[in-house]
């Protein structure tokens, strides 16, 4: 009689979960859209309340850009689209960008 014992390989792979890359969401200045509007779609848009998204508005007054929030590139993308877009159906040109998180 024969012992067939099956052995399994010992090695356990651990997946490396790699976090996605993260953006910014940035506000740029500009000298026509009103700050009503800013912190409006701040509100909206971002989820602020009144003083954040009053202090960023200022900031983006102040230094010609603010960066807003960290997001998964997907959702800093719409959200900087979304913003944009409010500006641009009340014809401001309120304008939001995204780059990569270093």
């Amino acid at each position: 009689m024969t012992n067939k014992t099956l052995e399994k390989p010992r090695t356990k792979t651990k997946p490396k979960t790699q976090r996605p890359p993260l953006y910014k969401v940035i506000l740029l200045n500009d000298d026509y859209t009103p700050r009503e509007f800013v912190v409006l779609v701040l509100k909206a848009v971002f989820r602020m309340n009144e003083d954040q998204a009053y202090r960023v508005m200022m900031t983006a007054h102040r230094r010609g850009a603010c960066v807003i929030a960290v997001y998964t590139r997907d959702v800093a993308e719409t959200k900087a689209k979304e913003g944009t877009e409010l500006g641009k159906s009340k014809g401001y040109p309120l304008f939001f960008t995204t780059e990569p998180e270093e």
